[in-house]
């Protein structure tokens, strides 16, 4: 296949980079070696690096020969605690560590193209910051760290990619508005009075509470919450007892709470509460909540969003662009839209003949290597069309 012109040889360099780091993943809030891996090469293409950036966040500051916006590009770099169970020769070599959701490919991808932008400072107006970005998958995420330290001062606007297997190898998808959801988790802890289970009389059988509030919590979703509003309220554990014929001095439950809209996320939190309370004080018990408030929804801007959907179509082609559904996993890119214009994308990575079939955080998880280079393209075209389009408004 003829290679486009200024990407020559970037597709073998993105394999190599994307392969060493699925060999030696590090986990949120470790990612030192993944970071001074990122700092080197920046650093070899003339690339002004900050190090240290909301932990191990790397920003890579690529400034053009003509005055112009200050544009943003995001990858995350961490990888999840799973065990990689791949047959390949780039299988993790960390016990207990694999890039399972594609932060590698995202890195490789930003790496790409930061060399791109180095190699033609000519025809770049204004700033690019590349910013790689640590702990994206687990709370409280490294997004928040990062804005505090100061990396979008002085931003226009920001754009983030996730390649994406449920998509197809050659598709784009992206949309204006709520694209992914709000993510909280709950956990509760019903304390009561345990004893004989054949003299129940006796008890304040936590089990029964726990029983009893699993199926009353599902009544949020259906009976409080606007028809029109998605939300999805679920119950990931129970525990409770350690005998068949003890009855439990204690449960506890744990599961998530997914929106995309704050009022509707403040009350599916106030209604737990709520019901917790009501529930188990029924069942004479007494509970202890803890509600922890996750990542936001990702919520992208409607102009952003309509960029997205031109550039992509000039460079893929209007059959390969898609606007997808609202999804209900969750991403701390949010944090960054909440404070600047942007949009979130995803591009398509899914190929089963290359093995690329299986759900993100499987632990046979891979992608399509070549859809690297549609991310590149994607990410110039977005800073390039921003940059044009503020000009033309400042001129």
């Amino acid at each position: 296949m003829t290679e486009l012109a200024g990407f020559e040889g970037l597709q073998e360099q993105m394999v190599s980079w994307r392969r060493h780091l699925h060999r030696h993943p590090e986990v949120s809030f470790h990612e030192s070696r993944t970071a001074a891996f990122v700092a080197t090469h920046l650093q070899e293409w003339g690339i002004e690096v900050r190090e240290h950036v909301g932990g191990h966040g790397v920003i890579g500051i690529i400034r053009g020969d003509r005055p112009g916006p200050v544009v943003m590009l995001r990858a995350d770099m961490d990888a999840l605690p799973i065990q990689d169970e791949k047959d390949c020769e780039y299988r993790s070599t960390v016990d207990g560590a694999m890039h399972a959701c594609g932060h590698d490919g995202h890195t490789a991808m930003l790496l790409g193209t930061a060399r791109y932008f180095a190699q033609h400072r000519h025809k770049l107006a204004g700033e690019i910051r590349c910013l790689f970005q640590p702990a994206e998958e687990l709370l409280p995420g490294g997004a928040l760290q990062i804005i505090k330290d100061g990396a979008l001062d002085g931003v226009d606007a920001i754009y983030g990619i996730h390649l994406w297997t449920p998509l197809s190898k050659g598709t784009v998808a992206s949309c204006a508005g709520a694209m992914m959801a709000a993510a909280d988790d709950f956990y509760i802890d019903i304390h009561g009075k345990g004893g004989h289970g054949g003299m129940p009389q006796h008890t304040n059988d936590t089990v029964i509470a726990g029983a009893a509030l699993v199926m009353q919590l599902q009544s949020i979703v259906s009976r409080s919450i606007d028809p029109l509003q998605p939300g999805v309220l679920t119950i990931g554990t129970i525990h409770g007892g350690a005998a068949q014929n003890v009855i439990a001095e204690r449960c506890q439950l744990s599961g998530t709470v997914r929106t995309f809209d704050e009022r509707t996320r403040a009350l599916m939190k106030e209604r737990l509460h709520s019901l917790t309370e009501q529930i188990t004080a029924a069942y004479n018990t007494k509970a202890e909540i803890k509600y922890i408030m996750g990542y936001p929804p990702v919520v992208n801007n409607k102009e952003e969003a309509a960029r997205f959907f031109h550039e992509a179509t000039s460079i893929f082609g209007a059959e390969q662009v898609q606007e997808t559904p609202k999804i209900m996993p969750a991403e701390d890119f949010a944090y960054y839209l909440q404070q600047l214009p942007g949009c979130f994308m995803f591009v398509g990575a899914g190929n089963p003949d290359k093995g690329a079939s299986f759900p993100h955080h499987h632990p046979k998880f891979d992608f399509d290597e070549d859809v690297m280079l549609s991310g590149v393209r994607l990410f110039i075209a977005m800073a390039t069309s921003f940059a044009r389009e503020y000009i033309h408004k400042h001129e």
